[in-house]
């Protein structure tokens, strides 16, 4: 089973080619959305679209213990030098 990862605003694109180049199927959201667009519109496309949310954000976790959905995962990075 395949996870593809939607890269967040939040994250520097340079991310997509280091995630693929050791086989994790990865977008960054400028590539496929609005950059301005709201949390919820980017996690809305991640559960249409079958994606995982690649993030430094702390909302998406909470967006989705809130809403009781299965999906999308989300996947946050917590460091300094993101």
């Amino acid at each position: 089973m395949s996870v593809n990862l939607l890269v967040d605003m939040n994250l520097s694109p340079d991310w997509v080619p280091i995630l693929n180049d050791h086989g994790w199927p990865a977008i960054h959201w400028s590539a496929v959305g609005d950059t301005r667009a709201s949390d919820r519109t980017i996690m809305e496309w991640a559960v249409k679209h079958g994606y995982t949310v690649f993030t430094h954000d702390l909302d998406f976790g909470t967006m989705l213990a809130l809403t009781h959905a299965t999906g999308p995962s989300g996947l946050q990075i917590r460091a300094q030098d993101i």
